[in-house]
């Protein structure tokens, strides 16, 4: 099933795209439900709330008074912090059994309010945050839910900041407009993207990809999206991944590249990376059959040494190329010799850049990247290799070492 973290600040909008998502045919996990709900009466978590702050928070019915209990915890960051130490691990635990029990092609959505403060986002195959400016936010709860400015402020700030919940976030929506510009995004998403991705997780397939090779400026935003990537893939498989590394062109600040994130994960040998199949494929990142293997470089022949398992993301509108090698192997200590050559060589980064971008002018109307490939590879021998080995000793470089 594919797995949606749904976050928004307070007033950014949020209930109205869960409600726009369950329509459109998700399964929804709505955590403030599901907090009213561990707190019944009777409930363990209505008894531990009662033993923390007393009888006080109580209404004469016996149910939680939540108002009081707000007033209580907001604007004092200990008192708020126990209250969700309580809550939040019932209201995971809960969680946790509804996804259990979804349909395997479902699309389940998790409305999360705290999705960013409590480090979630790697749990799930994408973020969705929904956003709106911080002024903005304030006037609706000033005119909808006839709060005071103070009040309203004192709410935010018990909150992420705006700025780590976009940074946590893979898809954006912008919620300063009108409520039908808001479901028009919300419906270009599902239709888009999270169905596809849901076809293509239940396949166990690849996201295709069309055209020919399309060289991009580079972004500051590819080191943050390999990031939350690599947070993802390590969630999946940490007993067995020793390390994940951004690699390849978007690894390079200043180096032009086609919009396709390379990762390498590190394991300790190749039965690891076979036992991480299923996890990564769960995880968005299903195996391509027929790409086990690098091609060997001089000092190296044997081709032994150069096998790896190769997945690519499950996810249409994020390409993601995964490189699963053995810490140690040739090829791993490749690519990270040639991403910090780069990094480190003015020269050597316009020497790769020129050719990349003589490569994609030659291929421009092929219908795949497949020809750019192949037509790279012999540079990565006959130019690459002598260049950045030599820059390898003159600097003293040497790979990581992980611990054991």
């Amino acid at each position: 099933m594919l797995k949606i973290g749904l976050a928004g600040g307070i007033a950014s909008g949020k209930s109205v795209v869960a409600s726009r998502l369950r329509e459109r045919g998700a399964v929804l996990v709505d955590a403030d439900a599901l907090a009213r709900e561990v707190v019944e009466p009777g409930t363990e978590g209505l008894q531990r709330i009662v033993a923390e702050f007393g009888d006080e928070v109580l209404g004469a019915d016996g149910r939680l008074d939540r108002p009081k209990l707000g007033a209580l915890v907001f604007g004092d960051s200990a008192r708020l912090a126990a209250l969700n130490g309580i809550v939040h691990p019932l209201v995971r635990a809960r969680a946790a059994a509804m996804v259990e029990a979804a349909a395997v092609n479902a699309v389940v959505v998790q409305d999360i309010p705290l999705l960013v403060e409590t480090g979630q986002g790697s749990n799930f195959h994408l973020v969705l945050v929904v956003d709106a400016p911080d002024d903005v936010r304030v006037q609706r709860m000033l005119d909808q839910r006839g709060m005071t400015r103070e009040a309203a402020e004192s709410r935010m700030n018990a909150q992420a900041s705006r700025e780590d919940r976009l940074a946590a976030a893979d898809v954006v929506l912008d919620n300063s407009g009108s409520l039908e510009d808001l479901a028009k995004q919300v419906d270009e998403l599902w239709d888009g993207r999270l169905v596809p991705y849901a076809r293509n997780l239940a396949a166990g397939t690849r996201a295709a990809r069309n055209g020919g090779p399309v060289l991009e400026p580079y972004r500051e935003e590819w080191a943050k999206q390999a990031a939350r990537i690599a947070a993802r893939l390590t969630t999946a498989a940490p007993a067995l991944i020793l390390a994940v590394d951004h690699i390849g062109s978007t690894s390079v600040p200043g180096l032009a590249a086609k919009d396709v994130i390379d990762l390498q994960v590190a394991v300790s040998g190749l039965d690891a990376a076979d036992t991480a199949v299923p996890l990564l494929a769960e995880a968005g990142f299903p195996l391509v059959p027929g790409a086990g293997s690098d091609t060997p470089k001089p000092t190296d022949p044997d081709p032994r040494q150069w096998q790896k398992r190769f997945h690519a993301n499950a996810d249409p509108a994020r390409p993601v190329n995964i490189h699963v090698r053995v810490a140690g192997s040739p090829g791993w200590r490749y690519a990270l010799m040639f991403r910090d050559w780069l990094r480190d060589d003015p020269a050597a980064l316009r020497l790769y850049a020129a050719h990349k971008a003589d490569l994609a002018g030659r291929f421009a109307g092929s219908a795949t990247t497949r020809a750019y490939a192949e037509a790279k590879e012999p540079w990565f021998t006959d130019v690459a290799w002598p260049r950045m080995s030599a820059w390898a000793e003159e600097t003293g470089w040497t790979p990581p070492s992980y611990p054991s």
